[in-house]
C-alpha cells in the first residue's frame, strides 16, 4: 500500500507500508540490523513508481547506492506492520539523496523505529560504474512530485 500524501511527518510527502518477513529476523524474532536496508530499498522502489521513474534507472544512468546509513531507535519484530516515509531532499549533478523514517504501526499507534539515508548515484553501466549526469527528466519528475506532496 502506497500513499502520495503523508503530511503528518514533514518533510515526508510519501509513504509505503509493508510487513516484517520472518527471514529478516534473528533467533529472538527481532529484525537483524543488516536487514533494514531492504526496507529502505523497497520504500525507494515504491517512491520511484509513484514518481514515474524507471525502477533501475535508464541505460546510461542506472541507479546504484553509494552510501547508506541507518540510525536505530526501537526494534522491529516478525510480522510488524511498518510504514516507511520517504523524501528526496537533494538532487545533485550525478546523484540524489533519499531520506526515510520507519515506524512500527499497531493498535496503540505508531512508534518511530529508525531513520535511514541513501545516496544513489547514476552510472553508465553496472560494469564500468562511471557516474553520469542526472537526466533532466528525472530531476523534473522528482522536483514536481516533491512539490505536489508537500
Amino acid at each position: 500500500m502506497s500513499s502520495a500524501s503523508s503530511h503528518e511527518h514533514p518533510p515526508f510527502g510519501f509513504s509505503t507500508r509493508m510487513r516484517v518477513d520472518f527471514a529478516d529476523t534473528d533467533a529472538g524474532g527481532i529484525v537483524y540490523f543488516g536487514r533494514y536496508g531492504r526496507y529502505l530499498e523497497r520504500a525507494i522502489i515504491e517512491y520511484r513508481r509513484a514518481v514515474g521513474l524507471p525502477l533501475l534507472g535508464d541505460p546510461g544512468h542506472l541507479f546504484v547506492v553509494r552510501t547508506m546509513s541507518v540510525e536505530y531507535h526501537a526494534p522491529l519484530r516478525f510480522d510488524d506492520d511498518v510504514e516507511v516515509f520517504v523524501t528526496c531532499p537533494r538532487i545533485g549533478t550525478t546523484s540524489h539523496t533519499m531520506q526515510a523514517r520507519l515506524e512500527r504501526i499497531d493498535a496503540g499507534g505508531a512508534l518511530h523505529v529508525a531513520d535511514a539515508r541513501a545516496v544513489i548515484v547514476g552510472v553508465d553501466s553496472w560494469d564500468d560504474g562511471t557516474p553520469t549526469p542526472m537526466p533532466d527528466s528525472f530531476r523534473s519528475a522528482i522536483e514536481a512530485f516533491e512539490a505536489r506532496t508537500h
